[in-house]
């Protein structure tokens, strides 16, 4: 058998970028190849930037948005609405509203949604802290910023039975959002029409 044309070293590079969203095992040689020929513009500042974020970047202990400090500077931000609340799956979907200069006021990320064919429950996502977040009497308003998928629509149902009879009005997106789409991937106008028009839920 013919030895392999990659070493190991290399190897490693082009199976750990495989491992990246978006990325198969040919994606990864040519982004290997790539970074290998940019190595002094591109990969070496790569590898610093990633080892910075590694050692710097959590998870917001309020919130759960990404940031290197905590809480993240969404929550310390006092420009904000304290009393608006906007529960969305992933720190992507927060990323993207903010592009989209959607909301004002503050944050919640799940993690996930509810999937009970996958076995994600309620334990595996960020939501006592949301009921608790809810319950702590500063907020009027929850906006659930969720997916139209089923996941994201059993998730909707099961906080809105959970948030009910608290005195907070729960709401969701309206025009805009397809169902089945993902909020990651509209573009601003789209959420801001949707935030701007949300209905109860």
């Amino acid at each position: 058998m013919p030895a392999s044309p990659i070493g190991p070293e290399l190897q490693r590079l082009i199976d750990l970028l495989a491992k990246m969203p978006g990325l198969g095992p040919r994606s990864a040689k040519r982004a290997a190849l790539y970074l290998l020929k940019k190595r002094d513009p591109v990969m070496r500042p790569l590898a610093f930037a990633l080892d910075d974020a590694a050692n710097k970047v959590k998870a917001c202990a309020v919130c759960g948005n990404w940031d290197s400090i905590d809480p993240c500077a969404v929550c310390a931000d006092q420009e904000r609405d304290s009393t608006l609340l906007c529960v969305v799956q992933d720190v992507g979907d927060l990323w993207a509203l903010e592009r989209a200069g959607a909301h004002k006021g503050r944050y919640h990320v799940l993690g996930g949604l509810l999937s009970p064919l996958d076995g994600i429950g309620p334990d595996d996502l960020n939501l006592g802290s949301l009921i608790a977040r809810a319950k702590g009497g500063a907020i009027s308003e929850i906006i659930l910023a969720l997916p139209a998928t089923v996941d994201g629509q059993t998730t909707a149902h099961y906080l809105t039975e959970h948030l009910e009879g608290g005195g907070v009005s729960v709401t969701r997106l309206s025009q805009g959002v397809p169902v089945g789409g993902e909020l990651d991937y509209l573009d601003e106008g789209t959420l801001a029409a949707a935030m701007k028009s949300r209905r109860p839920f």
